[in-house]
């Protein structure tokens, strides 16, 4: 439209040099300053490109996937390396390396979280905090119900979608017209220690975690809608401190402490569902998060809200699912202790099985009987959806675009990274249209070293036509 534009003008000023050019104001010339108007384009009908994987695709062979993960498994970047494929249609394995050997997970152990949570709590499940009379007259309890995404943003648009505004809170105390000067601060609804064995205190100025405790604002961040901003030592005082601000108190005035029995309510407010929060632990590797969904499973479950409480109800959770958890070992749900140890072929289980086609009759290895009827199927494959999108979205935002694009788009899976540790682990369509599923784990390798590593195997499965 442009050179056609420049070209017209050229022609009307040589034009012009000669004498006037009259146009008559009731032509189309006129209307549009001279710019003949083209006719409107032929109408165009959508075409979807994303499809489900056909029924048809073959199957890769095991000999066709080993010539073509060597390249990229011998590679000394992934320094201590085990993995596994499975091909999510037949359930087989199609290729692992040392699978049952336990590694350090990572945040690839959020999975399980997951797994867990969608095994025993209802989707649409709410966490409520809330605020009851205390003993003296003008005193309020802010009774932490185990939500750490309360907002305090003035627009209610914190770091975490739909969350809980304090702001709400705020407006339902003073609507109720309860007289207070203090605020008292509830936390006992998590027992046990607020940091895990295997965590590292800097990781709270790092912004990697806070203290896990009952209540909180955004995630304890100092920096509400900055991912790894530092977080607080304090997170329960603090929720406390910035509602007495909030209702123009003295935030001196707060401390913790505990409500009475059958104290009357002043307000409340929920959490986002259990779907959401889920899906923000997965796509943002959310530690906190993932603790206090945790709790949420073991009060569920009839254990006591702790790290160890959570770390027991995910395991029964799963040992009744029937996956076999030999080698496991957990000091949290997120994967942020060092010390937890998972096996390869147990991640690889739990997404094989979400990922498994409706009507299969399959073994997948790692479950101690049938992958379960389609019912264990069906409950647990949202997990296939709450998982990042390689080069596009949460973790894996920033990997497969300098490196490994092959995989941008394709490759969907849970990330892991510690200063000692990686971990990748989620599905693929490989270019036969077959839907593979993987767990990669790296230890003793630092993470700008062995992240590329991993990216290259899944990267390599996804190019792979190996049947």
């Amino acid at each position: 439209m442009w050179i056609g534009l420049g070209l017209t003008l050229v022609v009307l000023l040589g034009i012009g040099a000669a004498g006037l050019i009259v146009v008559k104001p009731w032509t189309p010339e006129f209307r549009h300053g001279g710019v003949t108007v083209a006719e409107p384009p032929a109408p165009v009908s959508p075409s979807p490109q994303v499809v489900p994987a056909p029924a048809t695709a073959p199957a890769p062979s095991r000999a066709g996937l080993a010539a073509a993960l060597a390249p990229v498994i011998g590679n000394p970047d992934l320094g201590a390396f085990t993995g596994i494929v499975t091909d999510a249609d037949s359930g087989a394995t199609v290729w692992s390396a040392d699978p049952g050997k336990p590694m350090i997970p990572s945040s690839t152990a959020k999975i399980l979280t997951t797994a867990a949570a969608l095994l025993v709590l209802a989707p649409d499940q709410r966490v409520v905090t809330r605020v009851v009379a205390g003993s003296a007259p003008n005193e309020l309890v802010l009774v932490g119900g185990g939500d750490p995404t309360i907002t305090a943003q003035a627009d209610g648009k914190g770091y975490y979608p739909n969350s809980a505004r304090l702001s709400d809170l705020v407006d339902r105390i003073r609507a109720s017209g309860h007289p207070v000067d203090t605020i008292i601060v509830d936390t006992s609804a998590f027992t046990g220690p607020t940091m895990a064995q295997g965590w590292d205190p800097v990781d709270i100025p790092e912004g990697s975690i806070a203290p896990i405790e009952a209540v909180m604002i955004d995630g304890g961040r100092l920096d509400p809608l900055v991912e790894y901003s530092p977080r607080t030592a304090s997170p329960a005082l603090d929720a406390g401190r910035r509602l007495a601000t909030d209702l123009g108190l003295d935030p001196g005035r707060v401390r913790l402490g505990s409500a009475a029995r059958g104290a009357a309510e002043v307000a409340s407010v929920r959490s986002a569902p259990l779907r959401d929060r889920l899906r923000d632990m997965m796509v943002h590797s959310d530690n906190v998060l993932a603790e206090a969904i945790g709790r949420e499973i073991a009060v569920a479950t009839g254990n006591e809200p702790s790290f160890a409480g959570a770390v027991a109800a995910v395991g029964a959770t799963l040992d009744k699912a029937g996956f076999d958890r030999a080698g496991t070992v957990m000091h949290d749900g997120s994967g942020l202790s060092v010390d937890d140890r998972v096996p390869a072929q147990l991640l690889d289980a739990v997404l094989a099985t979400a990922a498994r086609v409706e009507g299969d009759d399959v073994t997948v290895p790692g479950t101690a009987a049938k992958a379960g009827s389609d019912r264990l199927a069906a409950t647990l494959a949202p997990l296939l959806d709450d998982l990042p999108v390689a080069g596009a979205t949460g973790s894996l935002t920033s990997r497969y675009v300098a490196q490994n694009r092959e995989g941008a788009g394709w490759v969907r899976a849970k990330t892991g990274t510690l200063t000692v540790a990686s971990a990748l682990v989620g599905y693929v369509l490989d270019r036969d249209g077959r839907v593979l599923t993987f767990a990669l784990m790296s230890n003793d390798r630092p993470p700008e070293v062995s992240r590329p590593a991993l990216d290259a195997i899944a990267g390599t499965l996804r190019n792979c036509g190996c049947s």
